[in-house]
């Protein structure tokens, strides 16, 4: 009898890579736009059957229909586990397949030396984080950690700012920032905060190691959990008592920085 497993693992791998891959969102506006966009990948539709048909409702089966995207209609229950948020559902999810959204586990176990990522604490502005993937995308980075408590999702007003390049740049996806830091620090990188007050500018921060550069809350600055793992702290100067910056500026000012492994430097 042949042996399989080789094979098996194999699938199990492209079918876990697959499903990493899909975000989920929902709400039924925030569907039905995703839906209207053609250029979004979707892949699967879930519907509540306990839905009250209305308009909208009938809308979104419309669209789905005719971009022949499969309709899974399911209890309740079941939806909520889709899309991990009961309250504001609203009996609709919708999955899309993106290219290169992952998870930080899976980059933190893949053979790489050198690389360059942002990490998002508590970024809870939509807008904001759009552009910041839009910079990081521009830029070259390597990746965004991107919690899934207490900052903003993936949505279509994301997706919108980012200008589409959030089907370019690569999301991992972690559950709380902190412990996910924890491990990369462990196996070498180094974590920057941004301080105005920091004697290091960023322009001084040598390329010689894995390097994660952290985005704090647009109010409140980087958690205190997350501030206790940076192993630097780094200054943008500024000039006429400027004392900060959007954090989307930021985040562009980091992605565009001059540095010897980008030959096109600003």
């Amino acid at each position: 009898m042949t042996d399989t497993t080789p094979a098996d693992s194999q699938d199990y791998l492209r079918k876990r890579a697959f499903y990493d891959s899909l975000l989920t969102i929902y709400g039924r506006k925030p569907v039905l736009e995703a839906l209207e966009d053609l250029s979004l990948p979707v892949h699967k539709l879930h519907l509540a059957d306990s839905n009250r048909r209305d308009k909208l409702i009938e809308r979104i089966e419309a669209l789905a229909a005719e971009r022949h995207i499969e309709i899974v209609y399911r209890s309740r229950r079941e939806l909520s586990r889709i899309s991990k948020n009961a309250r504001q559902d609203q009996g609709v999810a919708l999955d899309l397949a993106l290219p290169h959204y992952g998870t930080a586990e899976a980059f933190l176990h893949e053979p790489k030396t050198n690389y360059e990522l942002l990490a998002i604490d508590g970024i809870t502005n939509p807008q904001n984080l759009g552009m910041i993937i839009r910079s990081a995308c521009a830029g070259g980075m390597d990746g965004i950690l991107l919690p899934r408590k207490g900052c903003a999702q993936i949505d279509p007003l994301v997706i919108k700012a980012s200008t589409g390049t959030v089907f370019k740049m690569r999301l991992l996806r972690c559950e709380k920032l902190a412990p996910t830091l924890s491990a990369f620090k462990q196996r070498g990188a180094r974590i920057c905060g941004l301080s105005s007050h920091a004697p290091m500018t960023l322009s001084a921060l040598e390329e010689n190691a894995p390097t994660i550069f952290v985005l704090g809350n647009e109010t409140h600055g980087v958690s205190d959990a997350v501030d206790e793992l940076c192993t630097h702290r780094l200054r943008i100067p500024m000039h006429n008592g400027v004392e900060s910056l959007n954090v989307a500026v930021t985040a562009a000012l980091i992605a565009f920085r001059e540095r010897p492994s980008h030959s096109n430097p600003v």
